[in-house]
C-alpha cells in the first residue's frame, strides 16, 4: 500500500504549509493548533506505514 503512504505524507505537508501560512496570517490558536495536529497524525501514520511498524 505504498499509494496510500504517498498520500499520507502529502496531505500531512500541505498541512504543515498551512499551519505555516495561517500563523503568518495571524489566525485563531484554535485553528493553528488543530491543522499542526492533523498534520503530524497523517506524517506520523504515513511514516509508520513505510516502516511496517503500523498496518
Amino acid at each position: 500500500m505504498t499509494g496510500l503512504n504517498t498520500i499520507l505524507i502529502v496531505v500531512g505537508l500541505f498541512l504543515a504549509g498551512g499551519v505555516y501560512s495561517f500563523a503568518k496570517q495571524g489566525m485563531p490558536k484554535g485553528v493553528i493548533v488543530l491543522l499542526s495536529l492533523g498534520s503530524v497524525m497523517c506524517l506520523l501514520a504515513g511514516i509508520l506505514r513505510i516502516q511496517g511498524l503500523w498496518d
